[in-house]
């Protein structure tokens, strides 16, 4: 899976050794990064050199430029989403066991019980992996095509994932215990010898050494014994008991009880009943070393082959000669894993895990891994204590398991820390594979888990991302079941808003939630749902955000828009929603309040209420919650109630309120604040203009309508307001 560190487009932008020559012209390549997936897009721009000491822009050429979309990740398809989800679920396991008190603050095991839940959790992912290369080597038709990772790149995962449970998470209590039939076990899993037709022709004879395969065939009872298979080794040596040499039938009657008495650990209850029991097993093995030396030169060749050699060579392994081990591995056509293992078995039987790693680096200088093969590199690193070379491998086979194996070595004690660092090595990896995962969108939820077990880097690439998720609001986008558009536009948190929400308050990322909110209001202000989005600046206490809002709904008064009133209604709850909380500004408090009530009065002249709407439009004033900017048009709202023929719809007093009002707009006019406090007015006359706008106010004087005179104290001779005062306009 290692990625090349080439981009290369077809066709090329440019074309190989001229890339000097687009610089000539002004012009270079750029890249720009997608925020939803990391993808890149690669266009041609022009560029700013360097002439004469100066800076020079030059201009893009006229010619239409490609634009190269491409993904340094290769995407994930449908198998492989399945694979990483299924695996989160364990790798989410963990996690909430690393967040109990006692592990939360270091992320360490310390105790039996935890190392036995990490066992089984790691024995999980073995497990699953298992299936899934059984899956994946099923011949079977795929409708949706090839599989994006072969049967043998699990096969690998598998093998690796299994050596690292082996050599780091033993089983509760063997962490001291000898370790070469644990590693015999898991290179007989992993590694099989296939049976051969030959050998199968060979067991139907009865002089099988006879034949001109047998003894070159017997080879394989070194390789048999070399993995433990007994069974096997036996079968063939049986077969010797008819011999004509007599020297070798002895041998043989000797040699097969020593290979099925074996000692074995899982045999013991106890190590020293295992290492007495394994001394007095490698006498009898010295002994027959003594009878076979005893052998005549003469009397060791058959009619074709030197049967002495082939013997010595499996008495030599059952003695533990490293040198025997070796070079029967290499004329087997072994490797230095069967080497390693039969170390444990032969020449040290009580080898354990933490002195592998000297035996393991010997071994290497002579029978190096395939540099080729990175399972093989994986292997050697492992069982060689290298785990940071380990994990730089498993990066380039698939950062999945490098993202895995480092989350289990880190709580383990098993990687080492940079102080100087901000970003340790475990989390190094685990963002490595968030980082694949960030090229398919749908995996959002699941790469964001992976960022937010990790150090302040990794929360905050996470957020980056929580903020980018597409939360399909709008009723045009397709991707968003309808029903689920009508329930958030109802003032249901679900979809994939829900989803996020949730995320913020998991991980408690109140600022991602609260720029998130203000995301949604942004999307649901350009749809002028301005309630939904008054409600999403109220979560995200955007108060600026909120006096927007309320900006856009006054504007459409301004321009005439009948909706005036209907948005104003949707904004309206919000108010007691705020009266309840204490750090709402006041400011953008009050101006809501103003909208609600102004749309209220709006709404009472419309059906002609206008005992109301005097009502409201006083206490507006009354109340001192109208801006100042808003002064000059409410005053010409009244000029219709005060001009009603049946009735006096205001007093005396409030009569006088209303003239001080215009007097303190025309003396601030006047004092050259005419743009705060007509400005709005002004736009809404036709001349837009604010003499304009003044001289609407001026039209009439209050005291000029004789219906007037009912009012308490009124004199013809009085005016309620003083001589050069404003008045009021129709």
């Amino acid at each position: 899976m290692e990625k090349s560190r080439n981009l290369n487009v077809v066709p090329a932008l440019v074309e190989a050794g001229a890339f000097q020559d687009l610089v000539n012209e002004g012009q270079t390549i750029s890249l720009a990064q997608s925020p939803l997936d990391g993808s890149l897009g690669m266009f041609i721009s022009p560029h700013t050199a360097d002439v004469n000491g100066s800076k020079k822009s030059f201009a893009r050429s006229n010619e239409e430029q490609p634009i190269y979309f491409v993904n340094p990740q290769t995407q994930p398809s449908s198998e492989r989403r399945l694979f990483i989800a299924d695996t989160f679920v364990i790798f989410s396991a963990l996690q909430n066991l690393l967040k109990t008190p006692e592990h939360h603050a270091r992320r360490l095991i310390e105790n039996d019980h935890d190392v036995n839940v990490m066992r089984k959790l790691a024995i999980d992912f073995v497990n699953f992996i298992k299936e899934c290369w059984v899956h994946a080597s099923r011949p079977i038709s795929r409708p949706d095509g090839p599989l994006q990772f072969q049967s043998d790149h699990y096969r690998s995962l598998y093998t690796c994932f299994s050596l690292f449970v082996v050599l780091f998470i033993p089983e509760s209590g063997y962490e001291q215990a000898p370790v070469g039939d644990d590693l015999m076990e898991w290179l007989n899993t992993h590694f099989i010898e296939p049976s051969s037709e030959e050998g199968d022709h060979l067991s139907g004879l009865e002089k099988p050494w006879e034949d001109e395969i047998f003894w070159p065939y017997l080879t394989r009872v070194d390789r048999a014994i070399l993995r433990g298979l007994n069974k096997a080794s036996v079968f063939f040596l049986e077969t010797l008991s008819k011999h004509p040499s007599e020297d070798l039938t002895h041998l043989t009657e000797t040699l097969i009880p020593l290979i099925e008495s074996q000692p074995r650990l899982q045999n013991f209850n106890t190590e020293r009943d295992f290492a007495q029991s394994t001394r007095r097993w490698k006498d009898k093995v010295k002994a027959l070393r003594i009878d076979m030396e005893r052998v005549p030169e003469s009397a060791r060749w058959d009619d074709s082959e030197n049967w002495w050699e082939r013997l010595s060579d499996i008495v030599g392994i059952l003695e533990g000669r490293p040198e025997v081990l070796k070079r029967v591995c290499d004329e087997l056509g072994g490797d230095w894993k069967e080497v390693c293992v039969a170390w444990g078995i032969f020449v040290d039987p009580r080898l354990r895990r933490q002195d592998l790693v000297d035996i393991v680096s010997d071994i290497l200088l002579d029978m190096p891994p395939d540099p080729t093969n990175l399972e093989d590199n994986i292997n050697a690193a492992l069982l060689g204590g290298n785990l940071s070379e380990a994990l730089e491998y498993s990066l380039k086979l698939d950062p999945w398991l490098a993202a895995h194996l480092a989350d289990f070595m880190g709580p383990l004690h098993l990687l080492e820390t940079n102080e100087e660092s901000d970003l340790s090595i475990r989390d190094f990896y685990i963002l490595a594979y968030a980082e694949y995962l960030y090229s398919d969108p749908t995996l959002w939820r699941i790469t964001i888990d992976y960022m937010y077990s990790c150090s302040d880097i990794g929360k905050l690439r996470a957020d980056t991302i929580l903020t980018r998720v597409p939360l399909q609001l709008r009723q045009q986008g397709q991707a968003t079941n309808s029903e689920t558009i009508e329930r958030i536009r109802s003032g249901d948190i679900i979809g994939v808003l829900k989803d996020v929400n949730e995320c913020c308050l998991q991980y408690n990322r109140e600022s991602v939630r609260r720029t998130i909110c203000q995301i949604a209001a942004r999307a649901f202000i350009e749809e002028k749902s301005y309630g939904l989005a008054a409600s999403y600046c109220t979560s995200a206490e955007d108060w600026s955000g909120l006096g927007h809002i309320i900006d856009y709904v006054l504007e459409d008064h301004i321009a005439g828009n009948p909706a005036f009133v209907e948005h104003a209604a949707a904004i309206a709850p919000i108010i007691q929603k705020l009266g309840l909380q204490s750090n709402v500004n006041g400011v953008f408090y009050y101006r809501l309040i103003f909208v609600t009530r102004y749309a209220r009065l709006q709404e009472l002249l419309y059906r002609k209420e206008l005992a109301d709407a005097a009502s409201d439009l006083i206490t507006i004033i009354q109340d001192d919650v109208a801006p100042a900017s808003w002064w000059a048009v409410i005053l010409c709202d009244s000029v219709q109630l005060l001009e009603y023929e049946h009735r006096l719809l205001f007093s005396s007093s409030q009569a006088s309120l209303l003239l001080r009002k215009l007097e303190e707009i025309s003396v601030k006019a006047s004092q050259g604040a005419g743009s705060e406090y007509l400005g709005i007015l002004s736009r809404m006359v036709e001349g837009k203009d604010q003499k304009e706008a003044l001289k609407r106010l001026q039209l009439h004087r209050l005291p000029r309508h004789s219906k007037f005179a009912a009012w308490p104290g009124y004199s013809k001779d009085k005016d309620l307001a003083r001589p050069g005062s404003a008045s009021l306009t129709l």
